[in-house]
């Protein structure tokens, strides 16, 4: 798995030979499948940072975006669970990013932000996500827990790059463990944890499940 950290530069200071290639992926839009004619855009990946903190929230404000929850809805916990309207999450957010606690991934075409995936520590998650598992006390499990993509860039194939790149992150940070919660694809809710298939195509496996909906996959990073 390659290293994330080149990644937390500039990416107008990022040379082409430093975006390490299994960590881009060549997209196709959708509006140019059918005739071949569609310009190709790569997308690349940068850890969510103070200084990143503006991408962030251009992405999340944007026409569609997930401004009332702020991938807040799952953390919130102690001093932030009154925290239930946009402004209050935002801030929330703001100040977990703000004091360097992890808390996911966004993804660029060009250097515009198009895509993000919430992804930290599970610990720093609700309870409720998911309990631990027999042996869990002995390793560093992380959790997947959101995928969102800008609608300028919807129908791109993208997710396996996004999560490849969510790995990553993760096992810079020392993890051992990925833990996801994806839904079946007729699932009429939690879609946003993505596919179970998607994460088995992956090297994901299915050890539970979080409710009636939501399975329960891993993936040994170490």
């Amino acid at each position: 798995m390659p290293d994330f950290a080149e990644l937390r530069r500039p990416l107008s200071s990022v040379p082409t030979s430093c975006i390490v290639s299994s960590m881009v992926e060549r997209l196709d839009k959708t509006s140019g499948e059918r005739d071949g004619t569609a310009a190709k855009a790569e997308l690349s990946f940068r850890e969510v940072t103070a200084e990143t903190w503006p991408d962030f929230e251009k992405l999340f404000e944007s026409r569609g975006g997930p401004k009332s929850c702020w991938c807040m809805v799952w953390r919130s916990s102690g001093a932030e669970s009154p925290s239930t309207d946009g402004a209050s999450r935002k801030a929330a957010m703001k100040q977990r990013i703000h004091t360097g606690g992890p808390v996911g991934i966004l993804g660029y075409a060009g250097e515009v932000p198009v895509a993000w995936c919430s992804i930290a520590p599970r610990d720093t998650y609700r309870t409720t996500m998911a309990g631990m598992q027999p042996g869990d006390a002995k390793e560093q499990v992380w959790s997947v827990v959101c995928f969102f993509v800008a609608r300028s860039a919807r129908g791109q194939r993208g997710f396996n790059s996004l999560l490849e790149a969510a790995e990553a992150l993760a096992k810079s940070h020392g993890a051992t463990v990925l833990e996801g919660y994806p839904v079946d694809e007729d699932s009429p809710s939690y879609r946003f944890g993505g596919f179970v298939g998607s994460f088995e195509k992956t090297g994901f496996e299915r050890i539970g499940r979080a409710g009636t909906r939501r399975y329960i996959v891993r993936k040994r990073l170490a």
